[in-house]
């Protein structure tokens, strides 16, 4: 069994504008994608992007209000990298890495994956498996464009539930399902570890037998009278709580 490390921080990073990346570039740094305005002119861009596809970096192209709207920080960017994660990884790889990957599991409404999957991007995820047997290429696709197109900036997989949280336990992995019949609140768990949270369907929840091979169930606290959040805000609930955790490790 691998021993993973737990990470003190998310390692994926936005880096913004040509001067930012060319340092990421002399250093060999590991980018995951580009993302330039499909307007761009400048030559020093424009060679930029050149290179970077010469190494193999995957180079997509967006409007000016795209990247205004991708700019993390600082005045709008035209040209955006993605450090510290490959769009294109495949799962025996992301199983290996030591941060958080998010499963869905009998999801009914792609729009609802759509948001969880944004939101698992947003939070810095390694990746996101959805298990969603019935949904054909309309589904997928509905999903992912309720995404934002996440999947351009972090690994999607459709793959079933079981046999990928076996290959994640093997893989050192924490397995936590989010649950309302959970007895353990989010705060209350090392998040920091390398895991795998587990969120199911708007009608049936998570599997029994998915249910009974995690390590814990996790409850987020709910005081109305309808008993469940819609499951995007359960992802985003414990996404946060994970990353507050590690900003507090040294």
């Amino acid at each position: 069994m691998s021993t993973l490390r737990a990470s003190r921080r998310s390692q994926v990073r936005q880096l913004a504008g040509a001067e930012e990346i060319e340092r990421a570039l002399a250093d060999e740094r590991d980018l995951g994608l580009i993302l330039v305005q499909d307007t761009e002119t400048d030559r020093a861009v424009v060679d930029l992007v050149e290179r970077a596809s010469a190494r193999g970096i995957p180079i997509r192209r967006a409007t000016e209000a795209v990247l205004r709207r991708m700019t993390s920080t600082g005045p709008a960017a035209s040209v955006l990298a993605l450090e510290g994660r490959s769009p294109t990884a495949s799962l025996e790889h992301v199983l290996e890495l030591r941060g958080a990957l998010w499963m869905l599991v009998g999801i009914a409404y792609p729009t609802n994956a759509g948001v969880a999957i944004r939101t698992a991007e947003g939070s810095g995820a390694d990746g996101i498996v959805v298990d969603a047997p019935d949904w054909d290429h309309v589904g997928r696709r509905a999903a992912l464009r309720a995404s934002m197109r996440a999947d351009w900036y972090m690994p999607v997989f459709w793959e079933r539930a079981e046999p990928t949280l076996a290959r994640a336990r093997a893989a050192g992995r924490k397995l936590y399902a989010i649950e309302n019949t959970g007895t353990v609140e989010p705060w209350e768990v090392d998040l920091s570890l390398p895991s795998v949270f587990v969120i199911g369907g708007e009608a049936h929840g998570i599997p029994p037998a998915v249910l009974a091979g995690c390590d814990a169930v996790l409850r987020v606290p709910m005081a109305g009278f309808i008993p469940s959040y819609n499951l995007q805000i359960a992802v985003g609930v414990v996404a946060t709580e994970r990353l507050r955790q590690l900003a507090l490790r040294p």
